[in-house]
């Protein structure tokens, strides 16, 4: 009956029924109660309480359906950006699994995670690389600690060995070297720890070298304000030439204070020190050609090998890190003297001339041997006891 009512086709024909019984028949009063989340409102002490937020009266369309091929563009873009908002070095072509890859990939982790510009980045590696090498200069430092303390029994061994060898008498040449290995056995000398450090850093050194120059070819748009003061731009050269002149004054500095155990001073780096002085002077016209980037990486090394040098000196650092203190020694207590460049390179060539004569005549007689064993035998005397002679006796 309640959906007859609910239906107004028929609603006359119930009031024609029940007029006749008297019954007033009134036109019921429809209510409709809306539930949105929008029009749900707690008791509050303001005046709007109990109000019911307007409808909306058109719901919009849906979305249309993305396409598969833009759904595939679309998330091409979003993998080619990084957190920060800049492109991948993947989607640069930058980056990979090679050394060169694994610098620009722990440069780009630096600069997008921390947020740091690109020379702060620059920085941070450089120093976490130099604080895993400091092992292997602690290593170094304690041999050459050594060296230099027992230096007058190593050069009393080495001029014997050079006469010996420049006399051509290999006996004495070979048994003076195997004092010498005995005597560094002893000592627990080795002179490949002296150049440990120059040999590990090679490859570091090469690596950022690359990876530095092909971000700054790409190039790297962040990187053309990524720099500081007046390097803003670490993409191009240094304009004002400051950063090739403090490059070559630090590594000059590094050199003269034998940072990685090899000081120049020393008496067994005569001919050396000529040829490590003039490193500096020779690379600074190259180095005003490199971009911003390379330079920052290599004023930073040198100002962190300077500082670890000044570390090394206190007296306490080098208890702790066991390096044997060093000894002062005369050059008149020496065994080889001091000598000046051109008396140095006058006995260096002299030397050089001695070797390889000897060396001339050993491989003579090699061949007058290997001829004498494989060629036809010389006759060296005037009897040949294989061929029988009559002997006459001579008349009186």
């Amino acid at each position: 009956m309640f959906k007859l009512l609910n239906r107004h086709g028929r609603r006359s024909g119930i009031v024609n029924l029940f007029c006749d019984k008297k019954f007033e028949v009134r036109k019921a009063k429809v209510y409709y109660f809306y539930s949105s989340a929008g029009s749900v409102r707690f008791a509050s002490t303001g005046n709007d309480a109990g109000k019911i937020a307007p409808l909306v009266d058109n719901i919009p369309e849906p979305p249309p359906v993305p396409d598969p091929a833009t759904i595939g563009e679309i998330t091409e873009a979003v993998q080619s950006l990084a957190a920060n908002g800049e492109p991948t070095f993947a989607s640069l072509g930058l980056g990979g699994w090679t050394p060169v890859g694994m610098v620009q990939n722990c440069l780009e982790y630096l600069h997008v995670s921390l947020d740091v510009p690109w020379w702060g980045a620059i920085l941070i590696g450089t120093v976490v690389v130099r604080v895993l090498m400091f092992p292997l200069v602690i290593m170094s430092q304690r041999n050459s600690a050594v060296m230099n303390n027992n230096l007058p029994e190593i050069q009393l061994l080495q001029m014997k060995m050079t006469q010996a060898r420049q006399t051509g008498n290999q006996l004495e040449a070979a048994r003076y070297a195997q004092e010498m290995m005995l005597f560094m056995k002893e000592k627990g000398l080795n002179p490949l720890k002296n150049i440990l450090v120059p040999i590990a850093q090679a490859p570091l050194f090469i690596s950022f070298f690359m990876g530095l120059r092909g971000m700054a070819n790409c190039p790297v748009e962040s990187m053309m304000h990524g720099g500081l003061w007046w390097f803003m731009d670490l993409t191009v050269p240094d304009q004002y030439f400051i950063l090739p002149l403090i490059t070559s004054a630090t590594m000059w500095a590094t050199i003269e204070l034998g940072v990685d155990g090899a000081r120049l001073d020393a008496q067994n780096m005569q001919v050396m020190r000529y040829v490590l002085r003039a490193i500096p002077v020779i690379m600074l016209p190259f180095t005003i050609n490199f971009p911003g980037a390379i330079l920052v990486y290599w004023v930073s090394t040198n100002f962190i090998s300077l500082g670890q040098v000044a570390f090394l000196k206190i007296p306490a650092v080098r208890e702790y890190f066991r390096i044997p203190a060093l000894i002062t020694h005369k050059a008149e207590n020496l065994p080889m003297k001091k000598k000046g460049f051109v008396e140095g390179a006058k006995e260096s060539w002299t030397n050089m001339k001695i070797s390889r004569d000897l060396a001339d005549r050993q491989r003579v007689d090699e061949m007058i041997f290997t001829r004498a064993g494989k060629g036809a035998l010389q006759k060296t005397y005037k009897y040949d006891p294989t061929k029988v002679a009559k002997i006459q006796a001579k008349p009186k």
